[in-house]
């Protein structure tokens, strides 16, 4: 793929997040003179014109592609073109398959934000053997869905290893601080995946599958469905709540370690949580964070509600301000031990800068882009996760260009 045109193309440059993934990359890589050979990507000339205007002077040499996600002969041409597609256009689902049809085929890189499992998993059975054969990397959720998870377990995992010459069982992931908002394209996609849940049973299976995402053959373990109830952490001394990304980033790190030949144990069990304050006084909270998530999820699964809801939400393409992007920030413990009754072996946190849902995540989507595109990775071809495609490479680059750090605590 050397001879392409473009290392990255920015397949959605003209939303909200496409701007800020956009911005990342010319203040990081400049307009093609710093190492990347980048372009934006869109259906209207017009508003890619505006948005490479608005970027300022610096900006100006930045090519512009026009495509349309309903014509695959020009999906199949921009992936031809490039090394890398990073993609922000969603609900995926919607948008996103012939994309990702393109890149398997053509043996193109591919990122994405999306946190649509059943769609991962449509990618997984129908495009994984062709990247494999093609050597493309096709990798979903590089945002705040799922790299803090599946970076910060790969992380904890190789700390555990160095620390204690073998892998944790279980692994532990405790949200304890979070500043920042939902983009409108994640309350896109959630609405979707209602929407498909109601209309086909299969995608209803695939949802509450905790191994969903894993292997043909391989999806069965110890872990059951995500917790709905508060539950108190011994290790932590606090009331614990079910976490509202976590029906993903499970199942995005369990694919991890099959993918990696199960190398943190065919035993290997993993969750999440956020930690409620005030230590073993806080279960009022807790319980009251949980009966809260949980209505929201029973009102969104009804059509009607959604109808009604859909407009009182974020909306594709909305967004904070700038000072609440650049005020956000999230704090996450991954705690990992080797029996359910021993001791925590390992502490380590994962901290972010900026507003998770945008700030960061553009962040994070834009050097998974280039990690993909610059790095001299050894990751096979097919439909892989953050840290089986990147692992290292990127936990390298992310606290240099990100602001995203892990440290053992």
């Amino acid at each position: 793929m050397n001879d392409r045109e473009f290392d990255v193309i920015l397949w959605g440059a003209t939303g909200f997040t496409g701007r800020l993934v956009a911005a990342h990359l010319l203040e990081r890589y400049g307009a093609g003179a710093g190492g990347l050979r980048w372009a934006l990507a869109g259906r209207s000339e017009q508003k890619l014109a505006e948005v490479r205007d608005a970027l300022g002077g610096a900006a100006a040499a930045l090519p512009l592609v026009i495509a349309d996600a309903a014509d695959q002969s020009l999906l199949d041409v921009l992936a031809s073109r490039t090394r890398v597609i990073c993609s922000t256009v969603g609900p995926y689902a919607r948008y996103g398959s012939g994309l990702v049809a393109a890149c398997a085929h053509h043996g193109t890189h591919y990122c994405d934000l999306t946190g649509e499992v059943h769609w991962m998993r449509r990618m997984i059975d129908t495009h994984h053997e062709r990247a494999r054969e093609t050597g493309a990397r096709i990798v979903h959720t590089c945002g705040f869905d799922s790299i803090p998870s599946d970076l910060g377990t790969l992380f904890v995992q190789r700390e555990m290893q160095r620390a204690h010459g073998a892998a944790a069982t279980i692994v532990k992931f405790r949200a304890r601080e979070m500043r920042g908002g939902f983009s409108g394209g994640t309350v896109a996609s959630m609405l979707e995946m209602f929407e498909e849940a109601d209309r086909d049973p299969e995608v209803r299976a695939v949802l509450a599958d905790p191994y969903g995402l894993n292997p043909q053959g391989q999806r069965q373990g110890l872990d059951g469905p995500e917790r709905t109830l508060p539950s108190f952490d011994a290790d932590l001394g606090a009331w614990v709540t079910p976490f509202v990304m976590a029906a993903i980033n499970t199942r995005v790190v369990r694919r991890s370690n099959a993918l990696l030949g199960h190398a943190w144990g065919h035993d290997f069990r993993y969750d999440e949580g956020m930690v409620m304050p005030f230590g073993p006084w806080g279960f009022p909270l807790a319980a009251g964070v949980s009966a809260g998530s949980a209505a929201v999820s029973t009102a969104a699964s009804f059509g009607a509600v959604r109808r009604l809801l859909t407009p009182l939400l974020p909306q594709p393409g909305q967004g904070p301000s700038e000072q609440a992007r650049r005020n956000g920030l999230f704090v996450i413990d991954l705690l990992a031990k080797s029996a359910a009754d021993g001791p925590v072996a390992i502490r380590a946190t994962v901290r972010g800068e900026g507003d998770p849902g945008y700030a960061s995540t553009s962040r994070m989507l834009g050097e998974a882009a280039a990690c993909l595109a610059l790095d001299d990775l050894d990751s096979p071809g097919g439909v892989l996760t953050p840290a089986v495609a990147m692992g290292d490479a990127l936990l390298a680059r992310l606290p240099v260009h990100a602001g995203v750090t892990f440290e053992v605590a």
